[in-house]
């Protein structure tokens, strides 16, 4: 499932998952600028 989109170089990226679960936090805000391995969310 696609819990996010990121855009990079004008073009969208979808962040998927294959875990089940609920998104309890979200450790990024709009317009951040973040770098490969940064942890987005958590899920639960």
């Amino acid at each position: 499932d696609v819990v996010a989109v990121l855009e990079a170089m004008k073009m969208e990226n979808d962040v998927k998952t294959d875990r089940a679960g609920k998104v309890t936090e979200i450790l990024i805000s709009e317009g951040d600028t973040v770098e490969k391995g940064t942890v987005l969310m958590v899920i639960e």
